[in-house]
């Protein structure tokens, strides 16, 4: 099994349930049955009286979750070109779901975001109730290298960053360190490494009884004023406004040409960002402006609906499948992009990724059934 559970007990008798993924020689990348067995896992600690609190965390020292395992995914995408897979369907409705349900999780639900937090592994982040970064922390949505788009809620947390920061975050898969990620409200509390059996250990000295949330705020807040001296240095928010001015832009095709322009620059920061968005699809760039732009106005649920037409759509096209062989299969990091000009791409080709890729009902339908 790819991911472990157990249940600790606590001095007062209340439970707290551990999630570990546990795939560290692939970076804990999240397959179909990892996250069917979350969502399971999750949904019965929810239900179960005696589960206090969860914490989902990864084993291994590189990474919390690297992403979605999108090999096998972008292979059944090259066996049957201009379709939707199965295989997608199955797994983008049950990773959103999975996402969905830790936001809307009715109990304390802690996540040890530490190394490779990317793609799939923001999605789960993000979703958690209390973030936790460490000092090696790297949370990047990378999906432009791959012809994707930032998903699993990225719509939502990107739309709601200042400025033109998630604009720009998307565009260039830029990584941001634990200080940005506190900076930006992507995390919640910075911890050491050490300090994760000394937060296992609060936990299960808590009184969960009464005074839940004062009585975990004031461990949380205690482990963190030790583990400060260790925060890096901030990133992006120093650079926010030059990064609001180059992309107070009208439309994306302006975007990609403003950030093309930090190519080659003292700040190595911005030339890596920009090199990578050169090297990127530019289809995905179009989808990134559109997502935004649309998620401002969507609920939580809608967003997930709307991310799921999406990837669907993306299967349908060949950006995607040729991404993940050229980065992650033949390995040889070069994409031969089907509109390697952003200006190229036809309107029509953006606007059929948000219509609807199934027959009937809409899968995540449902969404906004709460938990129990």
């Amino acid at each position: 099994m790819s991911v472990a559970f157990e249940v600790l007990t606590g001095v007062d008798g209340a439970g707290i349930g551990i999630a570990s993924l546990n795939a560290p020689q692939s970076l804990n990348a999240l397959s179909l049955p990892m996250v069917q067995a979350l969502y399971t896992h999750l949904q019965a600690w929810a239900e179960d009286s005696r589960i206090a609190c969860v914490l989902l965390r990864g084993n291994g020292d590189k990474a919390f979750c690297a992403g979605g395992e999108v090999r096998s995914l972008a292979q059944a995408c090259l066996d049957r070109p201009g379709e939707v897979p199965p295989m997608a369907a199955h797994f983008f409705a049950a990773e959103y779901r999975l996402d969905y349900c830790l936001h809307t999780y009715p109990k304390p639900l802690l996540c040890w975001g530490h190394g490779h937090v990317l793609g799939g592994g923001m999605g789960l982040l993000q979703a958690a109730g209390v973030r936790i970064v460490t000092p090696n922390s790297r949370l990047a949505m990378p999906e432009i290298s791959i012809g994707l788009y930032p998903d699993v809620g990225g719509s939502w947390f990107l739309s709601r960053l200042p400025g033109r920061l998630g604009l720009f975050l998307g565009l260039t898969g830029a990584p941001i360190n634990a200080h940005d990620a506190l900076d930006l409200g992507l995390a919640d509390r910075f911890m050491t490494p050490d300090q994760q059996e000394s937060l296992i250990e609060g936990l299960l000295q808590l009184n969960w009884q009464e005074q839940t949330a004062l009585q975990l705020n004031s461990l949380l807040k205690a482990l963190q004023q030790e583990a400060l001296p260790a925060l890096p240095a901030a990133q992006w928010l120093p650079r926010r406004q030059h990064l609001d001015n180059l992309l107070d832009v009208g439309d994306p095709v302006c975007a990609w040409r403003a950030i093309a322009q930090l190519r080659h620059q003292p700040d190595t920061l911005l030339d890596r960002a920009a090199q990578t968005m050169l090297e990127g699809c530019p289809l995905t760039a179009l989808l990134v402006w559109q997502q935004i732009a649309r998620a401002r106005h969507l609920s939580l649920a809608q967003v997930f609906q709307m991310e799921y037409t999406i990837s669907l759509n993306c299967c349908r096209h060949p950006e995607f499948a040729e991404g993940v062989r050229a980065r992650l299969i033949d390995k040889d990091q070069k994409p031969h992009w089907h509109w390697p000009d952003i200006s190229h791409v036809p309107a029509a080709v953006v606007e059929a990724h948000f219509n609807k890729a199934w027959e009937g009902r809409h899968p995540l339908a449902d969404l906004t059934q709460p938990l129990t």
